[in-house]
Protein backbone atom coordinates (compact mmCIF):
# COMPACT_ATOMS: atom_id res chain seq x y z
CA UNK A 1 0.00 0.00 0.00
CA UNK A 2 2.74 2.51 0.95
CA UNK A 3 6.29 2.61 -0.35
CA UNK A 4 9.62 3.15 1.33
CA UNK A 5 10.52 6.86 1.09
CA UNK A 6 6.88 7.97 0.88
CA UNK A 7 5.32 10.58 3.18
CA UNK A 8 2.18 9.55 5.05
CA UNK A 9 -0.05 10.92 7.78
CA UNK A 10 -0.18 8.51 10.68
CA UNK A 11 -2.73 8.86 13.46
CA UNK A 12 -1.72 11.44 16.03
CA UNK A 13 1.93 11.35 14.91
CA UNK A 14 1.41 13.72 12.00
CA UNK A 15 3.49 13.53 8.84
CA UNK A 16 5.89 10.59 8.78
CA UNK A 17 8.39 9.22 6.31
CA UNK A 18 8.11 5.50 5.56
CA UNK A 19 11.64 4.48 6.41
CA UNK A 20 11.25 0.74 5.92
CA UNK A 21 8.78 -2.11 5.55
CA UNK A 22 10.00 -5.17 7.39
CA UNK A 23 9.40 -7.72 10.09
CA UNK A 24 10.47 -6.89 13.64
CA UNK A 25 12.95 -8.86 15.69
CA UNK A 26 11.43 -7.98 19.05
CA UNK A 27 10.39 -10.53 21.66
CA UNK A 28 6.63 -10.93 21.93
CA UNK A 29 6.05 -9.65 18.38
CA UNK A 30 4.97 -11.95 15.55
CA UNK A 31 8.14 -12.27 13.45
CA UNK A 32 6.09 -13.07 10.33
CA UNK A 33 4.05 -9.87 10.50
CA UNK A 34 5.32 -6.95 8.40
CA UNK A 35 5.49 -3.43 9.80
CA UNK A 36 5.91 0.06 8.41
CA UNK A 37 8.75 1.78 10.22
CA UNK A 38 7.89 5.46 10.25
CA UNK A 39 9.92 8.51 11.22
CA UNK A 40 7.73 11.46 12.23
CA UNK A 41 8.97 14.53 10.37
CA UNK A 42 8.30 17.03 13.16
CA UNK A 43 9.06 14.86 16.21
CA UNK A 44 12.79 14.30 16.50
CA UNK A 45 14.15 10.97 17.72
CA UNK A 46 10.82 9.21 17.41
CA UNK A 47 9.94 6.00 15.56
CA UNK A 48 6.50 4.56 14.91
CA UNK A 49 5.77 0.92 14.05
CA UNK A 50 2.50 0.21 12.25
CA UNK A 51 1.48 -3.30 11.15
CA UNK A 52 1.07 -3.34 7.36
CA UNK A 53 -2.20 -5.26 7.69
CA UNK A 54 -3.65 -2.63 10.04
CA UNK A 55 -2.33 0.51 8.33
CA UNK A 56 -5.54 1.29 6.45
CA UNK A 57 -7.23 2.48 9.67
CA UNK A 58 -4.45 4.78 10.85
CA UNK A 59 -2.44 5.90 7.81
CA UNK A 60 -3.00 7.76 4.56
CA UNK A 61 -0.86 9.38 1.88
CA UNK A 62 -0.24 13.09 2.26
CA UNK A 63 -1.93 15.44 -0.16
CA UNK A 64 -0.05 16.06 -3.37
CA UNK A 65 0.71 19.65 -4.38
CA UNK A 66 -2.43 20.02 -6.52
CA UNK A 67 -4.68 18.62 -3.76
CA UNK A 68 -3.06 20.93 -1.19
CA UNK A 69 -3.68 23.98 -3.37
CA UNK A 70 -7.28 22.89 -3.98
CA UNK A 71 -7.82 22.48 -0.23
CA UNK A 72 -6.52 25.98 0.41
CA UNK A 73 -8.90 27.42 -2.19
CA UNK A 74 -11.96 25.83 -0.52
CA UNK A 75 -11.03 26.86 3.04
CA UNK A 76 -13.53 29.78 3.00
CA UNK A 77 -16.31 27.32 2.13
CA UNK A 78 -15.51 24.75 4.82
CA UNK A 79 -18.24 25.01 7.49
CA UNK A 80 -17.65 25.78 11.14
CA UNK A 81 -18.45 23.37 13.94
CA UNK A 82 -21.79 24.53 15.31
CA UNK A 83 -22.03 23.02 18.77
CA UNK A 84 -22.64 25.26 21.79
CA UNK A 85 -22.24 22.62 24.53
CA UNK A 86 -18.54 22.66 25.51
CA UNK A 87 -18.45 18.94 26.42
CA UNK A 88 -19.94 17.94 23.08
CA UNK A 89 -17.68 20.42 21.32
CA UNK A 90 -14.58 18.78 22.78
CA UNK A 91 -15.84 15.37 21.58
CA UNK A 92 -16.30 16.85 18.10
CA UNK A 93 -12.79 18.33 18.18
CA UNK A 94 -11.39 14.94 19.19
CA UNK A 95 -13.25 13.21 16.36
CA UNK A 96 -12.03 15.78 13.84
CA UNK A 97 -8.41 15.28 14.92
CA UNK A 98 -8.73 11.49 14.80
CA UNK A 99 -10.27 11.60 11.33
CA UNK A 100 -6.90 12.42 9.76
CA UNK A 101 -8.83 14.64 7.35
CA UNK A 102 -7.43 18.05 6.41
CA UNK A 103 -10.89 19.58 5.99
CA UNK A 104 -11.80 18.52 9.53
CA UNK A 105 -8.61 20.16 10.83
CA UNK A 106 -9.59 23.34 8.97
CA UNK A 107 -13.04 23.21 10.63
CA UNK A 108 -11.35 23.14 14.04
CA UNK A 109 -9.00 26.02 13.21
CA UNK A 110 -11.78 28.22 11.80
CA UNK A 111 -14.17 27.46 14.66
CA UNK A 112 -11.66 28.05 17.42
CA UNK A 113 -10.26 31.16 15.75
CA UNK A 114 -13.72 32.77 15.78
CA UNK A 115 -14.48 31.52 19.31
CA UNK A 116 -11.19 32.98 20.50
CA UNK A 117 -11.97 36.37 18.89
CA UNK A 118 -15.38 36.47 20.61
CA UNK A 119 -13.93 35.50 23.99
CA UNK A 120 -11.18 38.12 23.79
CA UNK A 121 -13.71 40.81 22.78
CA UNK A 122 -15.79 39.83 25.82
CA UNK A 123 -12.71 40.11 28.06
CA UNK A 124 -12.44 36.37 28.62
CA UNK A 125 -9.53 33.99 28.18
CA UNK A 126 -9.24 31.27 25.57
CA UNK A 127 -10.23 27.90 27.03
CA UNK A 128 -7.52 25.28 27.55
CA UNK A 129 -9.51 22.84 25.40
CA UNK A 130 -9.67 25.32 22.52
CA UNK A 131 -5.95 26.10 22.83
CA UNK A 132 -5.06 22.39 22.82
CA UNK A 133 -7.14 21.45 19.78
CA UNK A 134 -6.21 24.59 17.86
CA UNK A 135 -2.52 23.71 18.26
CA UNK A 136 -3.10 20.07 17.28
CA UNK A 137 -5.11 21.02 14.19
CA UNK A 138 -2.55 23.63 13.13
CA UNK A 139 0.36 21.25 13.67
CA UNK A 140 -1.33 18.53 11.62
CA UNK A 141 -2.55 20.76 8.80
CA UNK A 142 0.49 23.00 8.45
CA UNK A 143 2.88 20.06 8.77
CA UNK A 144 1.18 18.22 5.93
CA UNK A 145 0.83 21.27 3.70
CA UNK A 146 4.50 22.17 4.23
CA UNK A 147 5.58 18.81 2.84
CA UNK A 148 2.95 18.84 0.07
CA UNK A 149 3.88 22.34 -1.06
CA UNK A 150 7.61 21.91 -0.44
CA UNK A 151 7.94 24.88 1.89
CA UNK A 152 9.05 25.46 5.49
CA UNK A 153 6.29 24.76 8.00
CA UNK A 154 6.59 28.31 9.41
CA UNK A 155 5.57 29.79 6.05
CA UNK A 156 2.37 27.79 5.56
CA UNK A 157 0.02 30.02 7.56
CA UNK A 158 1.18 33.13 5.68
CA UNK A 159 0.91 31.29 2.35
CA UNK A 160 -2.69 30.26 3.11
CA UNK A 161 -3.61 33.80 4.15
CA UNK A 162 -2.23 35.20 0.90
CA UNK A 163 -3.93 32.56 -1.25
CA UNK A 164 -7.41 33.05 0.22
CA UNK A 165 -7.09 36.79 0.82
Amino acid sequence: MFEKGEYVVCGNKGVCLVEDITTLNISGVDRERKYYILKPVYVAASTVYVPVDAAKESMRRILNSREAKELIQVIPDIPLINISNDKLLEQEYRGCIRSNDCQEWVRIIKTIYLRRQKRIEAGRKVTAVDAKYFRLAEDNLYGELAISLNMPREEVEHYIAEEIG
